[in-house]
């Protein structure tokens, strides 16, 4: 099942079309313009339309990513107060569109330490869920490349978070292959036996609902997160291969956040990047 982030200019349903013209199956959204906290409400149109392609195209398992101006784990109070403030309306407007996973980063702790931000992002988890009921979203928390304060860049710190949380089943996790190959895992031709099985002791198989399939300009344990076209970067094909052909994924998105440019010859490269990912089956 693979897809890619479209954008929404014009309107919502638009990446939806985009998504059928080049063959997807599914498709990764902002709901709103991240980066701005303000945002209009949906109109209803917009709701009709959007879920009108996705029922037409049997979408199931669209995803939406989150603004990157919230911080979950922001120690300063106001912040903190319009992170929360903010997700409750990305989970609502998921909610409302019909979309079934909402992916988000952990977050930064901005020097306060790992575990006060852990604490933080669960606390502000459980604010969220009592303040949106559950409407069979899930919240997937993002594999991060570890950059200057970042959390998440260790399965371990996804595994707290869902323990933490007062309601665990709203809670899911998304794999990014180039956030992983930057935080240190490796998941190259054989080594991705030993990879998986660090997954399933740490948070689950069954946990992984969103894969980004996304090759790294930067080498492994870097903690800098670059995306790079499928194959053309520091992963390479026998990174992907695994992920293409683990029966475990077969129904998860597979969702490409490649540069958008076009290639060497003109063409479109999330239709390369497509078409490179499907040859690996």
């Amino acid at each position: 099942m693979f897809g890619s982030h479209l954008s929404i200019a014009g309107g919502m349903c638009n990446a939806l079309l985009k998504a059928e013209a080049y063959g997807m199956e599914t498709v990764q959204v902002f709901t709103k313009n991240q980066q701005q906290w303000k945002c209009s409400p949906l109109t209803g149109d917009c709701i009709r339309d959007w879920k009108s392609h996705a029922k037409r195209l049997k979408f199931r398992k669209t995803v939406s990513h989150d603004s990157y101006l919230i911080n979950l784990a922001a120690m300063n109070p106001e912040f903190w107060r319009k992170s929360v403030e903010l997700f409750v309306e990305e989970l609502t407007r998921c909610s409302v569109l019909g979309i079934p996973h909402l992916v988000t980063h952990p977050g930064a702790h901005m020097g306060a330490g790992e575990e006060e931000g852990l604490r933080k992002v669960a606390a502000a988890l459980d604010v969220v869920h009592d303040m949106v009921p559950d409407a069979g979203v899930v919240t997937c928390l993002e594999i991060t490349a570890g950059q200057g304060s970042s959390l998440g860049y260790k399965l371990e710190h996804l595994a707290t978070i869902i323990e933490r949380v007062k309601a665990p089943k709203r809670l899911a996790v998304c794999l990014d292959t180039a956030h992983l190959f930057a935080a240190g895992y490796d998941f190259r031709g054989r080594k991705y036996s030993a990879f998986r099985k660090q997954i399933e002791k740490t948070i689950g198989l069954s946990r992984v609902k969103v894969i980004h399939m996304n090759d790294s300009k930067k080498d492994l344990g870097s903690r800098v997160d670059r995306h790079d076209h499928i194959g053309r970067g520091k992963i390479g094909l026998e990174g992907f291969k695994p992920f293409v052909r683990d029966s475990a994924w077969a129904g998860v998105p597979k969702i490409l956040e490649t540069p958008k440019e076009k290639d060497e010859k003109g063409r479109e490269w999330d239709a390369v990047n497509l078409g490179t990912l499907r040859s690996l089956a």
